[in-house]
């Protein structure tokens, strides 16, 4: 059963990468105009499953967590930084770069994302509910940036899907691959890599979908965010 959840689940984060590009081939210009709503409501999603439940989880399994949700931290920042790629509903952002090297990286991004959806189920199917939602909620924008940057840098539609489809298939493989080699790991152990797996959260939140929200004003965006926040939170509490 934890199996038959890890990769349904991880699977269902893997497709909203996918979901994300149709959008973009579907309509481009609906996909761009709610890019930050997504964004914002992601944002609050990984902020609330973060803070309030994986943190809380992992100290109970590990007093040393908070060190690790410090080590996630610092290794997404590293990861970002090489990569040169973050969630931008503006087709001028001139920052973004995309080739095999920084492809490369968003794979593995996405390879973490689904050990982090397989370490949530490996402490509870609660939490594994909760860090799929996170995870989820961050790949549709996610979907949406990569497949933009693709298109305005004239690649074909056939390719980018492709690459969207690698990038969101290395979710479900991830999860399956780590739970081969880390099923019945040791509580500490597990403590300590959902601890990495919420400093990852929280980076990713706060140091890159966030500061894109900035960009427009608009005074939806705080609510928005709120509401993802919120929503977690009340599902949390039918979950937990």
């Amino acid at each position: 059963m934890e199996l038959r959840n890890i990769i349904f689940y991880s699977g269902i984060a893997g497709l909203a990468t996918i979901v994300g590009t149709l959008l973009v081939f579907c309509r481009e210009k609906w996909a761009r105009k709610h890019s930050l709503s997504l964004i914002s409501f992601a944002a609050g999603v990984m902020l609330a499953s973060a803070f309030i439940y994986i943190i809380p989880e992992s100290l109970k399994l590990y007093d040393n967590a908070l060190f690790f949700v410090l080590i996630g931290i610092l290794i997404f920042y590293l990861l970002q930084h090489i990569i040169m790629l973050h969630p931008c509903h503006d087709e001028e952002c001139r920052i973004h770069r995309l080739g095999m090297f920084s492809f490369a990286g968003l794979v593995f991004h996405s390879f973490l994302d689904g050990i982090a959806i397989m370490v949530g189920f490996e402490a509870g199917p609660s939490l594994g509910i909760i860090t799929s939602l996170a995870v989820l909620l961050h790949k549709l924008p996610e979907g949406i940036t990569i497949t933009g940057i693709l298109l305005y840098g004239s690649m074909e539609k056939t390719k980018a899907f492709l690459f969207s489809l690698t990038v969101a298939l290395a979710a479900p493989l991830g999860a399956i691959i780590s739970y081969i080699f880390l099923r019945g790991i040791s509580p500490h152990l597990i403590g300590a890599l959902l601890a990495l797996a919420a400093g990852s959260f929280i980076y990713i939140a706060a140091a890159d979908l966030i500061p894109e929200t900035h960009k427009v004003r608009n005074k939806l965006h705080p609510i928005i965010l709120l509401s993802g926040a919120s929503t977690l939170i009340i599902i949390g509490y039918f979950l937990v």
